[in-house]
């Protein structure tokens, strides 16, 4: 890599013509004109001068001189500067630049004072000129065996002191540094020895190169030529020359170039080299005369063409204002167009904001609604969980008691049941073993209380002044009532659980929150008539329902369809959600919800499934016509809201439908072992018996006819009446067929359609009127 050179030699003056000396002569005006022999001894002198030899070494001869003479090529301020006339008496830079050597031209001669005087004017912070032997930026040629060899003076003056004397010099160094005090020896480190790590020899003072720290070399390696490598090969040293050759080309092509910090460094180092000025005057262009163009000649215009053109120019300009009018009306128009849509803008804007600002504030409350239910809802429900439970609890109660009365029945009809062996034995909380009580003992006591209950509904009914058939025989009796301590148990827990959903809103004092007609209703309602459309897309209505549904349930909590007359019109839900969805006869349209109906929705969501639990958990008692009746008039009720082909509707027949199904497969299971043991034994008490459990069976099989009639032949209805009248009444009343069996079948086979007395067996088809 070729960097500038650090020094360079002071730029020469041009020595000066004959021409030119005589024209300087004549200019200032001192001899006129020379003699002939003066002038002839003139050029004699010069044709001895030797010719001044070319400062660059290219080897070609000087005398062979015919051809063209290689020049360097310099830049423009090198070319303005060895151009410029110096005059002779203008004093050198630098003393390298002085000589003592008297000059021919009447220049002063330097002498000692001189040069004393010249020395002293010169700045002493000037930097010290770098000798040119050696440039630690050109790489080493191989090629190249010649070194410039530096100069080393040596002054004669300078004494080598002795071994002796400097040995006695460290002696004295050594103890001063040990003993001496600080003032009489100056320490070379700076660092105390003791804290510089003494390495593998500390007894030693030479220093290893890795040793030494901060140097810098590995730093500075690619402007010290530290890393360049000397070609050995014929390929290296060939492409070492390329690459010379490639790099000298492109520092040509740089030098080229005049950019502006190339300019500026070379006049920075004008400015440092001498007192040359490097300004020079241009002169002025030299202005010529140019006379003015003599137009051409041209006829004089007429007046007829003159007048066609004003009349074509009339016609382009009254076309022109007529398309600028009509430009102008446009314009007109579609500024009064786009003031009417900014206004429209500007309103949609404002509607956009109060939007904005309505949703945000109804999104706030919807979600303290939130909030409110997820602390509400888990309590509802666990209330209604115990409801249930105490309702499964009654149903099962009653099952058992029914069970163990058609037992005692079927035993003397049949006969008694083994005992059989692998039966568990019953023990108390300490784990003792409690004896079996006697069948006959515990059959006795079981008439005795079902005497007891017949003969108290009996008075109840007569202080009703109520008397019916199913009062004056045995049999016909539901039998559903519990005894007096049981009833009691039962009604407390029902009142418990009625104060603790009227409990469930004692801590709500807000009236929004305790009333959804003021709350639920009020904000629904603002959505549904200010923004209609986005009511109707986001299905406000169910939304409504959603949210409404904890306050229905919890009005519904504790209702029991078969033994209150209260129906789902006596709701508060239900005239508030009628209220919210506008009357036909104002002139209201209804709610234009999913459904068109709130109040089937709220049925669809959250009455049928209530009812439905209801009815799985036995409230719903499959041998009471009362209970019958109440279940087809909640029946006709849903389905006049909801539909007849709705889901939720069928989920509700299959309900009822699981209950009479249960009844007839618990009886199925009870009678069979009997069927199958039939050892019948005398006892008076046989047709009692017979007679009580085929007016059982008969007041099942009403009820089960009359919901055939409403609900059709569904899931199986007429299937349940063929089962219960072939595997439970013909066994019954087989046994017994001339003393009441025949009497009593023949009047159920009375009530039952023909289809499904074609399907019955032999014995019973044949009763048919």
């Amino acid at each position: 890599m070729f960097k500038k050179p650090k020094s360079r030699l002071a730029p020469r003056g041009r020595e000066r013509s004959p021409e030119d000396i005589s024209q300087t002569t004549s200019e200032k005006g001192e001899s006129v004109e020379e003699s002939p022999i003066a002038l002839a001894a003139r050029l004699k002198n010069k044709s001895k001068r030797t010719k001044p030899k070319s400062t660059l070494s290219f080897g070609g001869d000087e005398g062979a001189g015919d051809g063209e003479v290689f020049q360097v090529k310099k830049s423009n301020l090198s070319q303005k500067l060895s151009l410029n006339a110096r005059p002779a008496n203008v004093l050198p830079v630098s003393l390298d630049q002085a000589t003592i050597t008297p000059r021919s031209n009447g220049a002063p001669v330097y002498d000692q004072a001189y040069l004393s005087q010249l020395k002293a004017s010169t700045p002493s912070s000037r930097r010290a000129p770098v000798a040119e032997g050696y440039d630690a930026d050109v790489s080493m040629d191989p090629g190249e065996t010649s070194m410039e060899a530096t100069e080393i003076s040596v002054d004669v003056d300078t004494v080598i002191p002795s071994e002796s004397s400097i040995l006695s010099a460290k002696q004295r160094r050594e103890r001063m540094r040990t003993h001496g005090t600080e003032d009489d020896f100056i320490s070379l480190s700076v660092t105390k020895r003791d804290t510089v790590p003494q390495g593998p020899h500390p007894e030693s003072r030479l220093m290893r190169e890795e040793d030494e720290l901060g140097e810098g070399d590995d730093e500075y390696a690619e402007y010290t030529s530290a890393q360049e490598r000397i070609a050995l090969g014929k390929k290296s040293k060939k492409l070492e020359a390329s690459k010379r050759k490639d790099a000298m080309q492109e520092m040509i092509v740089d030098a080229d170039e005049e950019d502006e910090e190339t300019m500026e460094w070379e006049r920075e180092q004008l400015r440092r080299g001498g007192p040359f000025s490097t300004s020079h005057e241009v002169s002025p262009a030299k202005q010529v005369y140019k006379p003015a163009a003599i137009p051409t000649s041209t006829t004089i215009p007429s007046l007829g063409p003159a007048m066609d053109r004003l009349s074509q120019s009339l016609t382009a300009m009254t076309m022109s204002h007529g398309t600028n009018v009509k430009a102008a009306a446009a314009l007109v128009d579609e500024r009064e167009q786009l003031d009417v849509r900014e206004t429209e803008l500007r309103e949609m804007i404002a509607k956009a904001e109060a939007k904005r600002s309505w949703f945000a504030a109804f999104k706030e409350w919807m979600e303290s609604v939130a909030t409110f239910l997820d602390e509400k809802f888990p309590k509802l429900e666990k209330l209604e969980d115990e409801y249930i439970s105490v309702l499964k609890e009654r149903s099962e109660m009653i099952a058992q008691r029914r069970q163990a009365d058609d037992q005692d029945d079927l035993s003397l009809i049949f006969g008694p049941l083994l005992a059989s062996g692998d039966q568990s034995e019953e023990v108390d909380d300490l784990g003792r073993v409690l004896p079996r009580a006697n069948p006959v003992t515990v059959r006795r006591e079981r008439e005795a209380a079902r005497i007891t209950r017949r003969l108290r509904r009996k008075r109840e009914r007569e202080t009703r002044a109520i008397t019916t058939q199913l009062d004056r025989e045995d049999g016909y009796s539901t039998d559903s009532s519990l005894p007096p301590s049981d009833a009691m148990d039962y009604r407390s827990a029902m009142e418990r659980i009625a104060n603790d959903g009227h409990n469930l809103l004692s801590d709500v004092h807000a009236a929004e929150f305790r009333d959804p007609s003021l709350g639920l209703a009020k904000w629904f309602g603002g959505w549904r008539r200010r923004f209609g459309d986005s009511y109707t897309g986001a299905w406000g209505g169910l939304g409504l329902v959603g949210a409404w549904e904890f306050w229905a349930r919890l009005e519904l909590l504790g209702w029991n369809p078969f033994e209150t007359s209260r129906t789902l019109d006596e709701f508060s839900w239900c005239a508030s959600l009628h209220e919210y969805c506008g009357d036909k006869d104002d002139g209201l349209e209804p709610d234009t919800g999913p459904n068109d109906d709130l109040v089937s929705a709220m049925i669809s969501t959250a009455v049928v499934p209530l009812i439905c639990k209801v009815v799985e958990a036995g409230a719903l008692d499959s041998y009471s016509a009362l209970d019958t009746r109440n279940m087809i008039n909640l029946a006709e009720q849903v389905e006049a809201s909801i539909g007849h082909d709705n889901h939720k509707f069928q989920m509700l027949l299959k309900s009822v439908y699981s209950v009479f199904e249960r009844s007839v497969s618990t009886s199925e299971s009870l009678i069979a072992p009997f069927v199958a043991l039939n050892r019948p034994v005398f006892n008076p008490d046989v047709i009692a018996a017979r007679r009580r459990l085929l007016r059982h069976a008969s007041k099942f099989l009403e009820t089960l006819i009359r919901w055939r009639k409403y609900t059709g032949e569904k899931l199986g209805i007429g299937d349940l009446c063929i089962r219960h009248m072939n595997n439970i009444v013909l066994p019954i009343a087989e046994s017994g067929w001339e003393v009441g069996g025949e009497e009593i079948t023949r009047e159920m086979i009375a009530i039952m359609p023909h289809e499904v007395i074609r399907a019955l067996k032999a014995p019973l088809n044949s009763l048919a009127p």
